[in-house]
């Protein structure tokens, strides 16, 4: 069967291919411990309290005994009347860089006893849909669950947020958060200007002990056992790993599943149905003899009976072959056959599969920091203004409606009767694609900056606050301006003659 056109690229590395200098350091990045109030310290590594990455959310200790520490506190958001809502951690990132996501999750019944099963709620980063957060399951069987993804940052900051749907029955949580920064060859046959991945499963073949992480691991990803009937083999040749661009382990080349004779090796691998989609593969190889004396090992490998590659040659140097782009449904069986040329048995050392997303775009920079530096001057903005203003659409913030074209703008803000204090930011001037503010029975006091950039403005309501001074005459240059509603505040001065018979404008003073 020939090569299907949708496998876009097939890459074979062998050790020698890239120099890398490794090091023993832990990665770096963020290792936040949700809901704690102090730092942590397990296995030499620096959790973090959480309370420098996100404004909002309670945090809250469980009662369950035994727990590690990260797992003993979690911040919980509020649900009301299943909006959607997403509450988001910050922090500054390598513009550029490659990052590996975690979130884990362990519920411990923090909503009560009326809500004895965890809530079911998504994940976003930045502004693209991750996936749906569903414990329930593990929960269930007294583990905890995590999620992992590497997306790349657009910008000097990154957001990871949670979200509540209108599936979500409670308040939503998160235990722990990892951020940590990935050497530059990992996954760089995905485009990430365009995609990220999100990990579907990566297993080390032939071991059966704990979960392989740092130190073995440099970037602390997590290669799980993996337990099959068939045979597994000792190694009795350790590759090093400095020439794949994954990096992987060498811990997971001490063993591999193998065959007892030239018959063909099935895996049902990942160990799960999947959704339909295209995945990312990564199937990782090692010969445990000395290939110089015990001839060749040459494999054909078909994933769902369609051709993956044929004659892989897998010495004791190691072998690697990469799909970016890979459909697939449902169950999945990847089957390894000895070519006619090999003397020796199929094997495998370890795999790993993801998810491929594409990303969901950015607000346009210039809105984004408007919005922050408003934010910035409210004493009480909604919970929910934190992350990406427009994205997910479903995801926009309180009172923010957006248009999405070939950039994504914010074009209505509505705040009425929000319970606000504090000061409307001068910054409110530069969202330029702004046509109706709506900002109405607040408690907004200072002046009325200046917005004569507002171009487009239809619609102004400053009605029913605590606005003082005059108003300004730079309002007259909004030529679009049809509604101008400003009664009851504490302003003072005369109406401006800018504004003063502009023909088709609705003023409201008194």
């Amino acid at each position: 069967m020939s090569t299907p056109s949708f496998l876009l690229s097939l890459s074979f590395l062998f050790l020698s291919f890239l120099s890398i200098s490794l090091s023993q350091q832990p990665p770096k990045g963020y290792l936040i411990d949700c809901g704690a109030t102090s730092k942590t310290a397990i296995d030499d590594r620096e959790w973090l309290p959480d309370e420098d990455f996100i404004s909002t959310g309670s945090s809250k200790n469980l009662t369950v005994p035994r727990l590690i520490p990260t797992f003993s506190t979690v911040r919980s958001f509020p649900l009301q009347n299943n909006l959607r809502r997403k509450f988001c951690y910050t922090a500054r990132v390598y513009k550029g860089a490659r990052y590996l996501i975690r979130t884990a999750y362990y519920y411990g019944g923090v909503n009560g006893v009326n809500f004895p099963s965890p809530p079911v709620f998504d994940q976003i980063v930045d502004g693209t849909f991750w996936r749906v957060v569903n414990t329930t399951e593990d929960y269930r069987k007294g583990s905890t669950s995590s999620y992992e993804a590497v997306f790349e940052a657009k910008g000097t900051t990154m957001s990871v947020c949670i979200a509540s749907n209108t599936y979500t029955e409670s308040d939503p949580f998160i235990s722990s958060l990892e951020m940590l920064l990935l050497g530059d060859s990992l996954y760089n046959t995905t485009n990430f200007d365009s995609y990220a991945l999100s990990l579907v499963a990566r297993h080390s073949f032939g071991h059966n002990r704990s979960v392989i992480s740092y130190p073995d691991d440099l970037f602390d990803r997590y290669w799980e056992p993996y337990a099959e009937n068939v045979s597994v083999i000792a190694s009795n040749n350790t590759p090093s790993v400095s020439g794949f661009w994954n990096i992987p382990p060498s811990k997971i080349f001490e063993s591999a599943l193998s065959t007892d004779q030239l018959e063909p090796l099935e895996l049902r691998w990942p160990p799960l149905s999947l959704p339909n989609s295209t995945y990312y593969i990564a199937l990782y190889f090692a010969d445990h003899r000395d290939s110089m004396l015990s001839g060749s090992r040459v494999l054909h490998i078909h994933i769902n009976e369609v051709r993956y590659i044929s004659n892989l040659e897998v010495t004791s140097a190691g072998a690697a072959v990469f799909a970016t782009r890979w459909p697939l449904e449902g169950q999945t069986k990847i089957t390894l056959s000895s070519a006619a040329n090999s003397n020796a048995s199929p094997l495998i050392n370890a795999g790993e599969i993801f998810d491929i997303l594409r990303l969901g775009g950015r607000t346009h920079t210039r809105d984004v920091i408007a919005l922050n530096a408003m934010k910035s001057s409210l004493r009480n903005p909604p919970l929910d203004w934190n992350g990406d203003p427009c994205l997910p659409l479903n995801y926009t913030w309180t009172g923010i409606t957006c248009f999405e074209g070939e950039r994504i703008r914010v074009v209505t803000l509505n705040l009425t009767s929000m319970g606000l204090s504090g000061s409307l930011s001068s910054s409110i001037a530069n969202l330029t694609a702004l046509t109706g503010i709506w900002l109405g029975n607040n408690s907004l006091s200072g002046t009325i900056p200046n917005l004569s950039s507002l171009r487009l403005l239809e619609v102004l309501h400053l009605e029913d606050n605590q606005f003082n001074g005059d108003i300004p005459s730079s309002l007259g240059e909004v030529r679009s301006l049809r509604e101008l509603f400003l009664q009851n505040n504490n302003l003072t001065g005369r109406i401006p003659d800018s504004l003063v018979g502009k023909p088709g404008l609705d003023l409201r003073y008194v």
